[in-house]
């Protein structure tokens, strides 16, 4: 990741919604979530979903899938890591033992359902 895609992504974060957003599409796992359950479970409108939406999948951090009449929206988990690593690139210094817990916490989490 680049530090232009990185501005993007954590301008798309950089919010309350998105970030519940994404969230709770990370917990979702490879299943992912329709659009109105997510405007449910936030308690947002059904316009003001689509719209946070559309910014997510922009900065590249969530996509989207038709199933039958729904849209499926996924975290990105390719996406996400890469910001991750971005902010942890340069961390160490030169002494590992900075960032390994960091790390090490980062890679017991893989998502529930498998990858999107």
């Amino acid at each position: 990741m680049d530090e232009r895609q990185a501005l993007v992504a954590f301008g798309a974060l950089a919010q309350e919604t998105r970030l519940q957003i994404v969230r709770l599409l990370v917990v979702a796992g490879a299943d992912g979530m329709a659009a109105g359950v997510l405007a449910e479970r936030i308690e947002v409108s059904p316009s003001n979903i689509s719209f946070h939406l559309k910014e997510m999948e922009r900065a590249g951090l969530i996509t989207q899938q038709r199933e039958s009449r729904s849209i499926i929206y996924r975290a990105d988990y390719d996406a996400l890591g890469g910001l991750v690593r971005f902010l942890m690139e340069d961390c160490c210094g030169g002494h590992p033992e900075i960032c390994a817990p960091v790390v090490a916490a980062a890679s017991c989490c893989a998502p529930a359902g498998g990858k999107a």
